[in-house]
């Protein structure tokens, strides 16, 4: 995976506003859930008549978000940014989203990587946006006070917990502060977007900017508060365009000010000052009914093993698969690609299968019968096996009879996984 190739961060027309009018972005809806609930927010996945974040036409799998990449970029060459911003958030869909990342990284190693994140579950995600070489993460906070933070946001969610309040609020705004810190570390230019409410935390973004400053982050963009009307603060006035510039004028006192974003959809397409998203939106629609790409097309197999060099853990107790692929030299191993969480259930499987769209088969040691039959519908077929790891690539790479991994037992016959009852984990 080539992740070094020369790019110029001048093309990204969000942090740039001397690109705005050269260079293009195109947002990729593969991120449908969120876990906060914002008091502003109403989240449309369906809605074609408003041009705001949180909207989309269609979803996506990271698979047809790599086709459709490929027809955005056919007839709009000027395209220079993909990013992911919902219509929920990215790292509530961590597992898609990664898998998007990774595959447009690979199959368009020019192209700047981009994502806009609350903030809430980005940590864990943050070193590996690094190796697939994201340059740009915008972050929203909307409050450094968790006291005015509890009037914006109605909960938010840590894995199954629901935390409200300024309890809520000052976890969210724990982890922010931190993934900013750490998105910096990694070399990661970060641009924080503040949603400015009136009468809520409007004579509370210069605290925000100097907070902001002192984190090392690279722009700030203030913006005005969309009314929503079946949300919490669907009657509150919208600032005007006066104060919004009062506003900027004393931010900018600490950090420079984007003043050209359009408030992009979670579908957007084109350049901010010509935007292509309605011309688009049948090729996204099509290209969101694409079945899953025939398993000779996927360059990857993925294995789950203990140290790397035998096939010996079950599926439903793997945290993590290697990815292999099959080079001139014989077998390499890509990388290790993270497991959605365990005991997910049923949802936990389809999120692998779409995690594993560019793997034609997975070497198992075990694997459940629900599990099984999710992988082999969505065109990844489950391999029980057992012993080395190049010996069962080869098998499944020279289209031998597969029984000479190992028969195929039925699925946790001998009770030796840890499963839940739910395909195990």
């Amino acid at each position: 995976m080539n992740t070094h190739t020369p790019k110029d961060f001048r093309n990204h027309p969000c942090f740039h506003a001397d690109a705005k009018g050269k260079f293009g972005r195109v947002h990729l809806p593969v991120a449908p859930k969120c876990n906060i609930k914002c008091n502003f927010c109403d989240r449309k996945y369906d809605c074609v008549n408003e041009s705001r974040p949180g909207v989309t036409s269609t979803l996506l799998s990271p698979e047809q978000a790599g086709v459709y990449m490929n027809k955005v970029l056919e007839k709009e060459p000027r395209i220079t940014v993909a990013g992911i911003a919902g219509p929920g958030d990215p790292f509530a869909n961590g597992p898609e989203t990664i898998a998007t990342l990774r595959t447009i990284r690979r199959n368009h190693p020019h192209v700047l990587l981009c994502v806009s994140s609350n903030g809430m579950a980005i940590g864990p995600y943050i070193k590996t946006l690094a190796e697939l070489a994201v340059s740009h993460v915008t972050i929203t906070v909307c409050a450094v006070d968790p006291a005015i933070s509890e009037k914006i946001y109605s909960w938010v969610e840590d894995g199954k917990l629901i935390y409200r309040g300024q309890q809520g609020a000052d976890l969210l705004l724990r982890r922010q502060l931190a993934a900013i810190r750490d998105l910096k570390a990694h070399g990661i230019t970060v641009k924080v977007n503040c949603i400015i409410i009136p009468g809520i935390n409007d004579g509370h973004v210069e605290e925000v900017a100097q907070t902001m400053k002192d984190l090392g982050v690279d722009l700030l963009n203030c913006m005005a508060m969309f009314p929503n009307v079946n949300t919490p603060f669907g009657t509150t006035p919208q600032p005007s365009k006066e104060m919004m510039e009062e506003i900027r004028a004393k931010a900018e006192r600490y950090l420079p000010q984007m003043r050209h974003c359009t408030r992009c959809r979670a579908d957007a397409v084109g350049l901010l000052g010509d935007d292509r998203t309605d011309e688009f939106r049948s090729c996204l629609t099509a290209c969101s009914t694409l079945k899953p790409m025939p398993a000779a097309e996927r360059p990857y197999v993925a294995v789950a093993t203990e140290e790397g060099i035998l096939v010996n853990k079950h599926l439903g107790e793997a945290r993590s698969l290697q990815i292999w692929e099959r080079t001139t030299d014989g077998f390499r191993k890509v990388e290790e690609r993270p497991t959605p969480a365990i005991g997910g259930g049923i949802k936990r499987w389809h999120q692998l299968a779409r995690v594993l769209g560019d793997c034609r088969a997975v070497l198992v040691s075990g694997v459940g019968q629900t599990p099984f039959d999710i992988l082999t519908k969505s065109g990844v077929k489950p391999l029980e096996a057992a012993g080395f790891i190049e010996e069962g690539l080869a098998i499944v790479y020279e289209n031998r009879n597969t029984a000479l991994l190992r028969g195929r037992k039925n699925p946790c016959s001998d009770g030796a996984c840890s499963g839940s009852g739910g395909g195990c984990g």
